[in-house]
């Protein structure tokens, strides 16, 4: 590099300084423009926060409701499956091989029916020996009773002593004991033949078969399952706030499935004295006439109980309930503002579409019974006047032009 261009490079430091300065411009217009904004958006937040706070909710008439006190005719919702009144699993009594099943699954059957017979070989031969017990103590009771006839006519005429009598009324008495114990044993050994054959209990329907033929089965055996279709039973769950309100004889309506066209009719049967641990409910049962045999055991019902009649309480409409965060609460109306009232409620009605309301608000109050955004507590509130009635007197309309006279 020359000597002449060192000089110059020294004596032109000018675009450096002017580089920064223009640099340092900028940062602080930045600077500037990111406070600008940041105020600007600071404004707008709070020009929201006012003109919510200065926001007037208008409501029609009809989406306000005032806090009554009403009947609401407690209907009460029961569910659940039907089954027979009257079922049994038939057992066996005795132990053997199954010689013949009479019946199968869906057959009608009638009470003392048969329905499975078990081998009775072994039975047999086990009441003819106790038969022949019987007949041989019989003949040692026939023996000792004559024994003890002529030792009486002896002791009479003072030939045997006293004692000598006795030990003959003894064995007596002893072979009569023991043709009484054999003729027990008898009666068992009958009786198990005749158990042999498995009859019905009662009149019904074989709902399942347990047994085929040829099976060796042995005592307390399951072999049928027979049921009555002709009463059904349906046990449900209520809550306990609801059965002060439930009677025995109450009448209750079902739906079932697979009848929709249909409806079944009821009575309350029995109340459970103790709710279910953990569940808060008790069981009712239903009782359900069923003739025709058209229930079957297993199927779903739904029904409404028309509890008795309560007095009226206070109650509101079921829309107006807000349930946020595990508490229950309505927004009223009062003096133009909102008013935020958590409330406790009790029985509801879907049908009318009011609820119980317990604790939290008073008669005569007014709620909002509508969903609005932004809507809180404090909130300014109007409700519109209903707009005046149209003129009766008829109007022209305004796309028809009257004609002109000629």
């Amino acid at each position: 590099m020359s000597i002449e261009n060192t000089m110059l490079i020294k004596r032109n430091p000018r675009p450096r300084r002017g580089w920064v300065k223009f640099t340092l411009a900028a940062i602080t217009l930045a600077l500037v423009a990111g406070s600008l904004v940041a105020w600007r958006a600071s404004s707008a937040k709070k020009e929201e926060k006012k003109s919510d706070a200065d926001k007037t909710f208008e409501f029609a008439k009809n989406d306000i409701a005032v806090v009554s006190a009403q009947n609401l005719g407690l209907v009460i919702p029961v569910s659940g499956s039907v089954r027979p009144v009257v079922q049994a699993l038939v057992k066996s009594k005795v132990a053997g091989e199954v010689s013949k099943v009479y019946v199968r699954e869906g057959e009608r059957v009638v009470a003392g029916q048969v329905l499975v017979s078990i081998d009775t070989a072994d039975l047999k031969a086990r009441h003819d020996a106790q038969q022949a017990m019987v007949a041989e103590t019989k003949a040692r009771l026939d023996l000792a009773g004559k024994n003890e006839a002529n030792n009486r006519t002896l002791l009479a005429k003072n030939f045997i002593s006293q004692n000598a009598f006795d030990g003959v009324a003894n064995s007596m008495q002893i072979a009569q004991a023991n043709h009484q114990s054999t003729l027990a044993q008898a009666a068992i050994t009958q009786r198990a033949l005749a158990d042999a054959q498995i009859r019905a209990p009662f009149a019904g329907i074989v709902a399942k078969r347990a047994v085929n033929i040829g099976e060796k089965i042995s005592a307390d055996s399951p072999v049928m399952h027979i049921v009555d279709l002709s009463r059904m039973e349906l046990e449900a769950p209520v809550p306990v706030g609801d059965i002060p309100s439930i009677q025995v004889g109450q009448e209750i309506a079902f739906k079932v499935d697979g009848f929709q066209d249909r409806a079944f009719k009821g009575k309350v049967e029995r109340i459970n004295p103790t709710a279910e641990a953990g569940s808060r409910s008790i069981s009712i049962f239903v009782t359900l006439r069923n003739d025709d045999g058209a229930l079957k055991g297993g199927m779903f019902a739904n029904g409404t109980l028309a509890a008795v009649s309560r007095t009226a309480v206070t109650s509101l409409p079921i829309s107006a309930l807000i349930e946020e965060g595990g508490q229950t609460y309505v927004f009223a109306l009062k003096d133009g503002a909102v008013e935020r009232k958590p409330i406790t409620v009790g029985t509801k009605s879907p049908e009318r579409g009011l609820v119980e309301i317990r604790d939290g608000i008073a008669l005569g109050a007014e709620v909002i019974t509508v969903k609005a955004d932004g809507l809180k507590h404090g909130s300014k509130a109007v409700v519109k006047l209903a707009p005046a009635a149209p003129s009766t007197s008829p109007a022209l309309p305004a796309a028809v032009v009257p004609a002109k006279m000629s």
